[in-house]
């Protein structure tokens, strides 16, 4: 017996994204909804690893080892350069600064920990009443797509599953037309953010 996932909607998630009172929490709740990364890729990602002229991100060896390109938000690119102006990451995008370490070569990056309480955090800020988790943002990122149009074999690639079947579950979710691929984040701006 499978259980449907929880899926937030665009407002909800804006309502997320707009209580965040630290950026690095606005760009990764920007991040896991905004190209529907899971909590690993998320902490993995380098600074390497974004191509802002090309505006996409590089998943480099996710589950099932594979790595995949992910397009990039203007937005998003925008609040990343914010973010790596202000923090001055050196590798991991999410990691301590050399200066700032105890010592030693231990691991800097951001704890799966501290990942999932950035996003308990702004939804109990924004008072969404659904649980929501790190995946949960995953999985509004597929079923926005898909109700704006996108095809699920892109959605499959983009999520980087093995099986379309897997992919195929957000057709029982999405309230539903083949695009170019875009980022949910630059409709979510459409909808709600200031011109």
């Amino acid at each position: 017996e499978k259980k449907l996932p929880v899926v937030l909607s665009k407002h909800e998630v804006w309502k997320m994204l707009s209580c965040c009172k630290l950026l690095k929490h606005k760009i990764l709740i920007g991040l896991l909804y905004g190209c529907g990364l899971r909590c690993l890729e998320v902490r993995n990602l380098r600074l390497c690893d974004l191509d802002f002229d090309r505006k996409q991100l590089k998943v480099v060896q996710g589950k099932g080892k594979k790595d995949r390109y992910l397009p990039l938000s203007e937005h998003l690119i925008r609040g990343l350069k914010k973010y790596i102006e202000a923090e001055k990451p050196e590798d991991f995008l999410f990691g301590e600064p050399r200066a700032n370490r105890a010592g030693g070569e231990f691991d800097s990056r951001y704890s799966q920990r501290g990942v999932q309480w950035a996003v308990k955090q702004a939804s109990k800020t924004a008072k969404i009443l659904k649980e929501v988790s790190v995946h949960t943002l995953r999985h509004s990122f597929a079923t926005h797509l898909l109700e704006d149009g996108m095809d699920i074999l892109s959605i499959k690639n983009l999520l980087g599953h093995e099986s379309i079947d897997t992919t195929l579950i957000y057709l029982q979710i999405a309230q539903l037309s083949t695009q170019k691929l875009f980022s949910p984040l630059d409709t979510l701006f459409s909808e709600f953010g200031k011109k």
